[in-house]
């Protein structure tokens, strides 16, 4: 996926001056319990996350805010408020962006959201949807970023 390689590295020299969301990961302890703690930023390009040496697929994407008291809410909903506490319990202020869940794609093996057919690099938008080429859809991506 060299081809690939090369997309990538015009995409993080392009987003060089743009911001950047925060990267977390979970952590148990027994003297501070479960929390979400940083361990690295990225630039967020849809289903991608690109970082200076690395890519990985999306999942959760947190905006952290303070808690509030809410009457009945749904589980999903508790289960995300629940993600929310445990990232200002690993340092997140409020307002910040976080990923968790996240998964490092190997590029020279594919997966997760990058495919290639007939040695072209593409970007699959969900497990059911549709391909682009990773070449239109990285610079759709770093466009709305840059904007």
């Amino acid at each position: 996926m060299t081809r690939l390689a090369g997309l990538l590295d015009m995409a993080r020299a392009d987003l060089e001056e743009s911001p950047k969301n925060a990267l977390g990961e979970e952590r148990d302890s027994r003297w501070r319990g479960r929390r979400i703690v940083r361990v690295g930023s990225a630039w967020h390009l849809g289903v991608l996350l690109l970082t200076e040496d690395a890519v990985f697929a999306t999942a959760d994407v947190l905006k952290v805010v303070q808690p509030d008291r809410r009457g009945q809410i749904s589980e999903a909903a508790q289960q995300r408020a629940e993600l929310i506490r445990r990232c200002l319990l690993g340092g997140f202020r409020v307002g910040e962006i976080v990923h968790v869940g996240w998964e490092a794609i190997d590029l020279d093996e594919g997966g997760g959201p990058l495919k290639m057919h007939d040695g072209v690099p593409f970007v699959q938008l969900s497990s059911t949807g549709r391909s682009l080429p990773a070449e239109s859809y990285l610079a759709e991506q770093v466009a709305i970023l840059r904007q």
